[in-house]
């Protein structure tokens, strides 16, 4: 039978049901409400397979990034213009030239909000989906999302995770807390903070990939195999003992000895226009990071955390632009050229729909500029861009007020993000993990809810 869909998505049966429904009592506000909770209760195939978090350490203004606001006064809408991108209606900051013309493959949440403006608390909440408390350190994403698939290969239900860590950050991760909370260690984000070698052009040096700790391969051999022998005589002798693995130890064992694994920090094997395109100007600039976070979910990594710092802008928020004339390296053209050659990347390899691109901070800043012509902290609203994974692109989604100092409609928490962000990686936001004393906790909190019109 042949469903015809109008403009605004309701099928000429959905219509003749919103009539039924009227007869009863029951307007088109209740039909949507049913329509969601239906969604809800049937949640969505999952597709993404692996997720890249450019996380925008600081704060990143949603004024200058996603959430421009050309109509307030002047001391609002910032010393940046706007641009159109290639869905109509839809602006962003002048600084996306190239995002923006990639608009179909991305969605914007513009109504994220909480109430915590201080970096750590900020950075915990967004990072984990819970608010931070002093009884227990909750796991980041990328700490859950490898916990599970390390479940899911014991029992024969998922991959077999590759020498490479299955959880990385680039350069480093963010001194805010320390990634894997209550669950093991082994699940830690692994830091490349590696350095660029000059003579290879920017090309990224690595730690641990070449020696570990002064070790060559035999000693570094003996040495694992050692822990290896411990680990055995502390299982014969109490089983409920703790394991005294190393797993930094395994982790280098396993680069080292992997020229696969190696070969991922190789940009030197990308062809230089494409290292140009990304943009790789400056020792461990954010193009290098991207790039490197692309190699990475191409040989199977699960997650990446692109770790960008320099987002507290409380002075000269135009520094975002250029710091001085003629500047291409500043934050918002250097992010540009790495979001969008990143998404077209992940295109052209048809890899996006099996990559979730997440580019979020851990608050906004103030709807009015200050005397130092900078904007401080402002949790009440900012926005978190998305793409790729399944996502439904080229829509916004909530709105800030015509200052964007707070939602205007469909506020979003970061629990609720959590739980979507989850959904989009194939894990029940409800799934119970334990802490090492077998305290059952969620993987996202209680009573949070997915942004079901982020799934296609």
């Amino acid at each position: 039978m042949n469903i015809t869909k109008r403009c605004d998505g309701i099928s000429r049966r959905d219509f003749l049901r919103v009539g039924g429904l009227s007869a009863l009592g029951l307007g088109l506000g209740n039909f949507f409400h049913l329509q969601r909770a239906i969604a809800n209760t049937n949640p969505p195939t999952a597709k993404a397979k692996s997720c890249i978090l450019i996380w925008l350490d600081g704060g990143p203004s949603h004024l200058e990034t996603f959430d421009p606001k050309p109509d307030a006064p002047q001391e609002v809408r910032g010393p940046l213009s706007t641009i159109s991108t290639n869905i109509s209606g839809i602006h962003i900051s002048e600084c996306f030239e190239k995002t923006a013309q990639m608009m179909d493959k991305i969605a914007i949440i513009r109504s994220m909000t909480s109430p915590l403006g201080e970096h750590s608390l900020g950075t915990q909440y967004l990072m984990t989906g819970y608010k931070p408390t002093p009884a227990l350190e909750y796991p980041t994403y990328g700490a859950t999302v490898t916990y599970v698939k390390s479940q899911n290969s014991k029992d024969g239900s998922g991959d077999v995770l590759s020498a490479l860590p299955p959880n990385i950050a680039v350069p480093n991760f963010t001194g805010e807390l320390s990634g894997n909370g209550y669950l093991p260690s082994s699940t830690t984000p692994f830091s490349v903070a590696g350095n660029s070698d000059k003579e290879n052009r920017g090309n990224l040096r690595v730690r641990d990939l070449d020696f570990y700790q002064g070790l060559d391969i035999d000693r570094l051999t003996r040495r694992r195999e050692f822990v290896n022998a411990l680990n055995e005589f502390s299982n014969a002798k109490d089983a409920g003992s703790e394991s005294v693995s190393d797993p930094e130890l395994e982790r280098a064992y396993n680069l080292i000895t992997s020229p696969e694994a190696k070969g991922a920090f190789n940009l030197s094997d990308e062809p230089r226009d494409v290292r140009n395109r990304y943009g790789l100007g400056g020792v461990n600039g954010i193009g290098h990071s991207c790039l490197l976070a692309r190699r990475l979910v191409e040989r199977g990594v699960p997650f990446v955390t692109v770790n960008h710092t320099g987002w507290d802008t409380h002075q000269n928020i135009f520094g975002l632009k250029e710091r001085y004339p003629t500047d291409r390296n500043a934050h918002l053209p250097s992010l540009d050229r790495a979001l969008s050659s990143l998404i077209q990347d992940l295109s052209h390899l048809r890899m996006l729909d099996e990559t979730l691109v997440i580019v979020m901070g851990e608050f906004g800043r103030t709807p009015k500029i200050n005397s130092q012509g900078g904007r401080d902290h402002w949790p009440n609203v900012f926005s978190v861009m998305l793409a790729g994974g399944g996502v439904q692109a080229g829509q916004i989604i909530g709105s800030s007020d015509s200052l964007g100092e707070f939602p205007k409609e469909r506020p979003v928490t970061p629990s609720d993000l959590s739980a979507t962000i989850y959904t989009l990686l194939g894990i029940d936001p409800s799934l119970e993990l334990h802490t090492s004393d077998g305290r059952p906790v969620r993987v996202s909190p209680d009573g949070a809810k997915v942004v079901s019109e982020l799934f296609a």
